[in-house]
């Protein structure tokens, strides 16, 4: 019974803490992607997509993370940034 109310309260401590700040990442992410395709920033564009695929994998939500990561590596790839391409690649794995 102990156990029981102990793992409730961290689920409920983590729920408290924890989500408000995925919120405000996702959020973060997509006020910089929105400015960076205003001014024309391709790097910029490609490193929050990249950043938003890594937080979508981390939560479970799979599908925007490989729509994220796949858009990420295509303009890596388009843009010459090798450096950048592998370590997207390396998210694949």
């Amino acid at each position: 019974m102990f156990t029981i109310i102990v793992a409730l309260g961290v689920t409920t401590l983590i729920l408290d803490v924890v989500y408000p700040w995925l919120d405000r990442a996702d959020e973060g992410y997509r006020k910089a992607l929105t400015l960076a395709e205003q001014l024309g920033m391709r790097p910029l564009i490609a490193h929050c997509d990249l950043g938003l695929s890594a937080l979508y994998r981390r939560t479970g939500r799979h599908q925007p993370a490989q729509e994220h990561l796949t858009t990420a590596t295509t303009m890596y790839r388009e843009m010459g940034m090798t450096y950048w391409l592998a370590q997207a690649e390396a998210e694949l794995k």
